[in-house]
């Protein structure tokens, strides 16, 4: 019997179909059917649709959490302004000088910007430190609106500006002083930077 030999060349050979059939199918095992590949996706998407999700509720709780603690602050500030109030009344008295006072004090829990020398001076020019002072010749008197108070406010303005924890009325001394700085906060960056009707 004759042994059959193979050249080294035809080893080599044979070693190198070997490894190319094994290499063709590992990649036959890696490479995922169609189905495979589908569900792949949708495990994908859902996962995605979770992750979301999640931050969709994590958003709006903090929303929420944030809405809460601004509800909260906005309490908290109009017990105290309303304190200040009626401290103030006792505190400085019931006169221009003690409305200014009062004013400020309310301003600075609001962060409304003003000055003493800035209220006075523009309270004098209005209304000469009248708090029932009301106008009843300009445009907006004719509109049925009369500017009314120590800083002349008309009452939409009054009313969009006011603070809350100050009395709801355009007449009183510290609710007007305080809307109409707010509103010149608002329009003017403050009250000390208006010298003329406003």
């Amino acid at each position: 019997m004759h042994a059959i030999t193979r050249s080294p060349l035809a080893r080599k050979s044979a070693v190198a179909s070997l490894a190319a059939a094994g290499a063709a199918a590992v990649t036959l095992t890696l490479v995922p059917s169609p189905a495979h590949a589908a569900e792949a996706s949708a495990v994908q998407a859902k996962t995605a649709s979770v992750q979301a999700k999640a931050e969709a509720k994590a958003k709006a709780e903090a929303k929420a959490e944030a809405k809460a603690k601004a509800k909260a602050k906005a309490k908290a500030e109009t017990v105290k302004i309303k304190h200040i109030v009626k401290a103030g009344e006792k505190k400085y008295g019931d006169d221009l000088d003690g409305w200014i006072r009062t004013a400020l004090d309310v301003m600075d829990v609001k962060d409304i910007p003003g000055s003493y020398e800035g209220l006075h001076r523009n309270i004098m020019r209005e209304s000469s430190g009248n708090p029932k002072a009301q106008n009843d010749w300009d445009i907006n008197a004719q509109n049925g609106i009369p500017s009314k108070g120590l800083l002349q406010t008309i009452q939409p303005t009054f009313d969009y500006y006011h603070v809350k924890g100050t009395k709801d009325s355009i007449t009183d001394p510290v609710a007007n002083i305080v809307a109409a700085c707010n509103y010149a906060a608002d329009k003017y960056g403050s009250m000390d930077n208006v010298d003329s009707a406003y």
